[in-house]
């Protein structure tokens, strides 16, 4: 079982941003049956990794988890048929759920890690802001603890909304926690760490600092009502 990413994935992935058509994605498909297999050796890994500190994600499989590498064009500009990236996303019922989850991201001079969950549906925000109008002390425990601000410099804050949702006072003590739209954290990684034997433990140094973020977001949506699309 890989215990890193292959410099052989680098390479693919460098290749396919260059010739980035049909024509050479299949006359290469030995190339990419080779790194996607390793790929998902290693996500299996993670999994297991993963599971030691939180049980939820015990019986994921890398292939709910792993993205496909061709791009949905129908509404992009962009008409590249491919990604010049993979990645996988571990959590709950695999990616398609819509949970929160921990992300790797493997792209040649862009890769990173995070935890959480990106534009979440209506529905989970939805569940997300019930949960932290209930117990908002719980959510600032999480995202206030020094070394979960140190390590990953907090909750990113883009799009977050410049007055309170819809429904909730505008006067509340906490009302800023309720105006993000993503409740998510990331970390880069350096081409070095991505292809060394430190790179499980760089991962899950963050994934655990990041898992009470996690475990919060799963009890809001479980909790509110929002378990399935």
């Amino acid at each position: 079982m890989y215990s890193m990413i292959h410099q052989q994935l680098i390479d693919y992935l460098k290749d396919l941003r260059e010739h980035n058509n049909r024509d050479w994605f299949h006359a290469n498909k030995e190339r990419y049956r080779i790194v996607r297999t390793g790929f998902e050796q290693y996500i299996a890994r993670l999994i297991l990794e993963i599971a030691t500190f939180d049980p939820s994600i015990k019986y994921v499989t890398p292939r709910e988890s792993i993205f496909r590498i061709n791009r949905d064009i129908r509404f992009s500009h962009d008409k590249s048929p491919y990604k010049t990236n993979m990645g996988a996303f571990i959590s709950p019922g695999g990616r398609k759920l819509v949970k929160s989850g921990y992300y790797l991201h493997v792209e040649p001079g862009a890769s990173f890690l995070a935890v959480g969950l990106y534009r979440p549906p209506a529905d989970r925000l939805k569940a997300i802001r019930a949960e932290i109008y209930h117990d908002p002390e719980a959510f600032g425990e999480v995202i206030e603890n020094p070394e979960f601000i140190s390590h990953f410099g907090g909750l990113a804050d883009d799009q977050k909304l410049k007055t309170a949702p819809k429904g909730y006072p505008k006067n509340w003590e906490y009302i800023d926690y309720l105006r993000y739209k993503n409740f998510v954290v990331t970390k880069p990684i350096d081409e070095e760490t991505l292809t060394s034997e430190d790179l499980t433990e760089y991962l899950l140094n963050s994934y655990e600092k990041a898992y009470p973020l996690q475990r919060f977001l799963n009890f809001a949506i479980e909790q509110n009502g929002s378990e399935s699309l």
